[in-house]
């Protein structure tokens, strides 16, 4: 089909006209990194509790006041982000640590952790989500992989015994301790996701990914699609990118890896492939449902196209000499229907 000169000028019009109205509805993939990353952040301050959420965090047993100090601010850190930004009720928000110092908290024993696993079983019903942290050191013997807790240790696989009691199968666990890999074979479940700050047993050194996992839900930027939510896997690949480059930095050689795992497989990836990353994609921190997260996601992608074809379009008129008058009204034609589809797919969305 042979577009004439005035049909090239009403597509052009079309087309101004095109960017005039979309910059009518909110696109984050065409905000500028300051305005974006405010609007987010506005968003999830004032995020509302959400009843249907609970967290668990375990701070473990540290062995040394220096461990004990950074596992402690961790610890608080990572509450207060919950209860704040990312809407977790108070109430919601179980805390064991090594040595409470107040009512907020109880003691990391294994008693302990057993008796808030009951109550969480007395709690939650199969649409609640429940969010499980591990922080401090972990230990594997070659056989048996444990999570180091005061007095006793749970292993990998008493911690799956008390994770299939729960009435819920929205469950994330984050086990962000040394030799922390070896936990993923044991939690690997059908709709479960694991992450992991080691790929193995072997990697026994104390780790960092927690301190880096906490930056993620501070930072703006880890919110990768810019749809003003925190996904797992944006979480995940934040903290991940973060740790590395901590280790480049100080021109030390990598002592964990991390990893997640959300297939059911039991084999980990340090980022979405091999199946895994699907289901943490559409799982957030926040207070989206599976089902909106989803379509979120889906509306992102969708702008991110319409960015994309944009682009490709103000290019291809700026480069009109370089193509015969058929080549530039064949390409600018095919462009325009692109993007009128990906336009009405964004209006279809609600967005």
């Amino acid at each position: 089909m042979k577009i004439s000169q005035r049909c090239i000028g009403a597509l052009v019009l079309t087309f101004l006209l095109t960017l005039v109205t979309c910059g009518q509805t909110p696109d984050p993939g065409r905000q500028s990194p300051g305005p974006a990353r405010s609007a987010s952040v506005s968003r999830k301050t004032s995020a509302p509790p959400d009843l249907n959420k609970f967290a668990l965090i375990i701070n473990g047993a540290s062995g040394e006041a220096v461990y004990a100090k950074q596992f402690g601010l961790w610890t608080s850190d990572l509450a207060a982000a919950l209860a704040g930004r990312y809407g977790f009720a108070q109430d919601r928000i179980r805390i064991l640590t090594e040595k409470p110092a107040d009512g907020t908290s109880a003691r990391a024993t294994s008693e302990e952790v057993k008796r808030t696993f009951a109550l969480l079983r007395s709690e939650l019903n199969a649409n609640n989500a429940v969010f499980v942290f591990l922080i401090g050191h972990g230990s594997w013997d070659g056989k048996e992989a444990k999570f180091n807790l005061v007095g006793p240790d749970l292993s990998a696989n008493e911690y799956n015994n008390l994770l299939s009691l729960l009435p819920t199968n929205r469950i994330v666990i984050f086990n962000m301790a040394s030799a922390s890999g070896e936990f993923i074979k044991s939690l690997s479940a059908k709709g479960r996701i694991v992450i992991t700050a080691t790929r193995s047993g072997q990697e026994v050194n104390a780790t960092r990914f927690t301190e880096f996992f906490i930056a993620a839900l501070g930072a703006a930027d880890a919110d990768a699609d810019q749809d003003g939510h925190i996904s797992v896997i944006e979480a995940f690949a934040y903290a991940n990118r973060l740790t590395a480059e901590f280790y480049t930095r100080a021109g030390r050689l990598a002592t964990e890896h991390a990893l997640l795992e959300d297939n059911g497989d039991g084999i980990g990836h340090d980022k979405a492939e091999g199946g895994d990353g699907l289901l943490a994609r559409a799982t957030y921190l926040d207070s989206l449902n599976v089902e909106q997260a989803a379509a979120s996601a889906a509306t992102a992608k969708l702008m991110r196209e319409r960015t994309r074809l944009e682009g490709e379009i103000e290019q291809l008129i700026g480069r009109k000499l370089a193509f015969s008058e058929t080549e530039y009204e064949a390409a600018l034609e095919k462009l325009f229907i692109e993007l009128a589809k990906v336009n009405r797919a964004i209006k279809q969305s609600g967005t």
